[in-house]
This record gives structure tokens, C-alpha cells and sequence, in this order.
């Protein structure tokens, strides 16, 4: 550490959080919806609250962790026609930390491969479902951040991005719910050293302090590096109240009286219960990914999908974009979902 250093204790640079917007949009929309939309808009509302009660737990940890350490909440990146949002960049003396903060509900399992399972009990029964992994959406955030550098010139601090990114770059996972037992008795070390929960946080930090072979950093590269990630920011400009105008839309439709069929088609795709299904299920998972929907398959792939109805995974894979990697973590969903029309 620098003779004149004089940083001791954690300054958060940014508290504010687009999750707060998100929850005025849906209080302020559920008042105008309709009793049909209600309930669902009603139901997000709780997860987005419980999301937002996780990250101040993640805060007021932080906060009191009495480290040297810049504090940013909610960064929203894009980059070459892509997105993220991450929860907390946490800038130290020696390792910059990428936190995904989850509040999860339920008990959690990681198996031997690094499968997330979560076991929810109602009364005497229990329901058992995968989740996607925090720890590979991190790793997305990891990869934005490379990226980003790449197509930045005359940061002080090039060299810890480019030779030194993996030592200094650390990626870790915060179970902020206390009641969340997670069992990982069998996951992959490299898993295991990513998790922590909410109250272990500062310890964790502290020993991934004393442990790293880095050189300190400086005051002034600290801050060059908060400064660099609060400029790339941008607002977060997403209308989360969209898919329910959309429904809202999509019922006074049904109301207006119906021409007899001629035939099994629609009169256009887009109006077909499949293309509604599909479409209601890729924008599902790109909210639970934090991803754009366009990047599950866009509109083009949507359709061909439909014309072309695939029955196994191996012609889904014929369709333009469906590579091994996507059929395998989607392909199971978009055939069942064909299967149910």
C-alpha cells in the first residue's frame, strides 16, 4: 500500500438500484390492470421486492465490513449489441470482486456436475425443479467485462485488466436469504470456492485478500477502476410493465367475435397459440437469465421453428442459430412445447 494511501474504510460509489424502478412500475401498473393480469403482476412484485430486500442485506454487510473498498450496485453494461446487469462490482486492495446476489428461496443442491436443484417443500410434499446457474450468469458478467476492455483505450490500469484478469478478476455468488440451506457436499471445488452466503461475505473477502499474490493497489488505481466501470454504465432503460399491456392487449382481442376456421391454419403465425407459447417462454427465461429475449431465438428462428416443427433435438438442431449448446439447454422445452399443440 502507498505511504500516502488513506483509504481505511468502504465508500459506495453507487447505492441506487433499477430494481426499485422495477417495483414502482409494477405497483403503479397493477393499479390500471385488470383483474386477470393482476394476480401474475401481483406475484412479480413479491420476487422483485424479495430481490431488492437480498442486495440491502448484501449492502449492510459491505458497509460494515470496515476494508478499504469502492462499492458499485447495479452496473448496466452493453456492449457490441449485448447486455448485462451486474448486482455489486466491489473494488479492493487486491481483488476486484463480481457479485451475484441471490435471494433464494427453498433448499438448494449442486451436484457433481454443477447442477443447481432446488427442493421447495408444500405441507408434507415436496417439489424438486433445476434452476440455471448463478455462478455460469456470472461468468457471462466476467466475460461482458473482458470485452468491454478490449474496445477501451489509455486505462492506468491496463495491465490488471489484460495479464492479470483472472487473479484479480473474482466472481462470487451470495445466498442473501439466511433460511436457504444449500448442500454442495458433491459439487465441483471450483464451484464450491464461488458460493458464500451473505454473512460469510467479509470474511470471504478478507481471505481472498490474504491469499491473493497481487500487489496492492494504490488509491488512485482503486478509484481510476470505479470511475472506468461507473462511466461504462448506462441507464437501465427497460419497460417492465410491457409484457403486461401485451396480455392486457392480447385479451380484449379474444373479445372481438370470431370468424369460423377454414382450415387448421391462423391467419398468421403470430397469432397462433404455438407462436404465443414459444414467445411467452423465451421471455420467461431471458428474465430468469437477465438476458435479451432475442438471444434464446428471435423472431425469424421463432417462426421457423413452427413451419418447420422439429420432433427431435436433432432437427432442431437443422434450424439456422440451434447449435449443440442451445438445443441442449432449450431444445427439451421448445419440443415439449410443440408437443402440447
Amino acid at each position: 500500500m502507498g505511504l500516502f494511501d488513506k483509504l481505511r474504510e468502504p465508500v459506495v460509489l453507487k447505492e441506487d438500484s433499477s430494481a426499485k424502478k422495477q417495483l414502482e412500475q409494477l405497483d403503479f401498473y397493477s393499479k390500471l390492470a385488470p383483474e386477470s393480469v393482476k394476480e401474475q403482476i401481483e406475484q412479480d412484485k413479491k420476487l422483485v421486492y424479495y430481490g431488492i430486500k437480498g442486495e440491502e442485506a448484501l449492502m449492510f454487510e459491505l458497509k460494515n465490513s470496515h476494508m478499504p473498498m469502492y462499492i458499485l450496485h447495479d452496473i448496466f453494461f452493453e456492449e457490441n449489441g449485448l447486455t448485462t446487469q451486474i448486482d455489486y462490482i466491489v473494488i479492493t486492495r487486491k481483488v476486484i470482486l463480481i457479485i451475484e446476489c441471490k435471494n433464494l428461496y427453498g433448499n438448494i443442491t449442486v451436484n457433481n456436475q454443477g447442477d443447481f436443484t432446488r427442493t421447495i417443500q408444500f405441507g408434507k410434499r415436496y417439489h424438486k425443479e433445476g434452476i440455471y446457474s448463478p455462478i455460469t450468469q456470472n461468468q457471462r458478467h466476467l466475460d461482458m467485462i473482458k470485452e468491454k476492455h478490449r474496445n477501451t483505450k489509455g486505462l492506468l490500469t491496463k495491465a490488471i485488466f489484460e495479464h492479470y484478469f483472472d487473479d484479480t478478476y473474482k466472481s462470487v455468488v451470495v445466498l442473501a436469504n439466511p433460511k436457504t440451506i444449500i448442500d454442495m457436499k458433491y459439487a465441483p471445488k471450483d464451484i464450491k470456492s464461488k458460493i458464500v452466503k451473505v454473512d460469510g461475505l467479509n470474511s470471504y473477502i478478507k481471505r481472498l485478500n490474504d491469499e491473493s499474490r497481487n500487489e496492492n493497489m494504490s488509491d488512485k488505481q482503486m478509484k481510476e477502476l470505479a470511475d472506468f466501470f461507473l462511466q461504462s454504465s448506462i441507464p437501465n432503460t427497460t419497460d417492465y410493465t410491457a409484457k403486461y399491456q401485451l396480455e392486457v392487449n392480447e385479451e380484449k382481442t379474444v373479445t372481438v367475435k370470431e370468424e369460423p376456421i377454414q382450415n387448421t391454419y391462423f391467419d398468421s403465425i403470430e397469432n397462433s397459440p404455438v407462436y404465443k407459447a414459444l414467445k411467452d417462454y423465451r421471455y420467461k427465461q431471458s428474465v430468469k437469465e437477465k438476458i435479451k429475449p432475442y438471444f434464446i431465438f428471435n423472431n425469424a428462428q421463432l417462426e421457423e421453428i413452427i413451419k418447420t416443427n422439429p420432433q427431435t433435438l436433432e432437427e432442431l438442431k437443422s434450424i439456422k442459430g440451434f447449435g449443440d449448446a442451445k438445443c441442449l439447454k432449450y431444445g427439451k422445452d421448445i419440443l415439449m412445447i410443440l408437443g402440447d399443440y
